[in-house]
């Protein structure tokens, strides 16, 4: 709903996020995909390629959320790109041509905490750009295609799985009925080149690769956690913290051993008595965050001061409990300065 989606542009800062936030390196260089061209209506084409990813690697090297926001980054971008060619051609461009790209799909990529991350972005542009994609080409798609498809497609609409078009040998005939041959690079059916010559336009289109394991977090960072508790199944742990200032800094350093975690950060509104968790206001939306992959490491600014609470959310998980470790503490905002999320 419109008040969800408010919400989401203001948590994920997102009328900054082109000019104040860059993804980390490793995404920059190894996660691909890119905008290139313009389809015959003069909507941006955007390509996804598959194959040379790295999903398990990547997600050794950086957050889960790091992957939603630069998502986010691209939708902003792919958003702003369709204003301009609106601009330009006197016309109403609102939606973009996607190019989905599976040479080279594997098992590796159908590996659980890949999906599940790939879910939740799916599952972010559902909600909060629905009517950003106007057709979705899949080319190339090997054998264990369906099997990853069923794997994802309950995270889209019906709506959005329609706009799908499963293309067969003859896909670059097919591609240049909706995009022109000067729109389109070499590799894919066109006349377009880098140019130095790269028949696949690798300077707008990232084609990813196996990331370094010196990227890797789990080895490059040790973190000496004070505190362990065990988040039974089905459960949830909640710690108080007392912030005595607006301008205070709530920070904290979290991982948990084996899956993933759901962490949120709420603020009492009463002051006595017990206050159940939906009761309170949500300062930090609760979400599930790989931190048995990636530590995690946050901080939010305190506009008010007031009780805060970490919770540390396993109630999705019927079997199993959950080890976590982590740091907490807060900071008075004269330690603090240039800290925040």
């Amino acid at each position: 709903c419109f008040v969800q989606h408010v919400e989401f542009r203001k948590n994920m800062k997102v009328e900054t996020i082109l000019t104040h936030w860059k993804p980390p390196e490793v995404i920059q260089r190894y996660f691909s995909g890119g905008m290139f061209g313009y389809d015959r209506e003069g909507s941006p084409v955007w390509y996804d390629v598959v194959g040379p990813l790295d999903p398990k690697g990547l997600l050794l090297s950086a957050s889960k959320q790091d992957f939603i926001r630069t998502k986010v980054r691209d939708c902003e971008t792919l958003r702003t790109e369709c204003q301009r060619q609106s601009e330009k051609l006197g016309e109403n461009i609102e939606s973009i041509t996607l190019i989905y790209d599976c040479e080279g799909l594997g098992l590796k990529h159908i590996w659980k905490p890949a999906i599940e991350a790939y879910g939740e972005i799916l599952t972010m542009f559902e909600d909060n750009y629905p009517e950003g994609l106007k057709r979705l080409f899949v080319i190339k798609a090997p054998k264990i295609f369906p099997m990853a498809y069923n794997l994802i497609k309950h995270f889209m609409c019906e709506e959005t799985r329609q706009k799908i078009q499963i293309l067969g040998s003859d896909w670059q005939e097919v591609l240049r009925t909706f995009i022109d041959v000067d729109q389109l690079p070499v590799y894919y059916g066109g006349t377009r080149t880098d140019p130095d010559g790269d028949p696949r336009c690798r300077t707008a289109i990232n084609c990813g690769g196996q990331v370094p394991p010196s990227y890797y977090v789990r080895d490059s960072v040790k973190v000496e956690y004070e505190h362990s508790v065990t988040v039974s199944r089905g459960s949830q742990v909640q710690l108080q913290f007392d912030v005595p200032v607006a301008g205070a800094i709530l920070r904290w350093q979290f991982a948990s051993e084996g899956a993933d975690i759901g962490f949120g950060v709420f603020r009492r509104t009463k002051a006595a008595g017990d206050q159940k968790l939906e009761e309170m206001l949500q300062v930090l939306p609760n979400e599930r965050y790989n931190a048995h992959l990636v530590p995690e490491d946050g901080s939010i600014t305190c506009t008010e001061p007031g009780v805060y609470v970490l919770c540390f959310d396993n109630s999705y998980s019927f079997l199993h409990s959950k080890k976590l470790s982590y740091n907490a503490e807060v900071l008075p905002p004269s330690d603090t300065d240039g800290l925040s999320l």
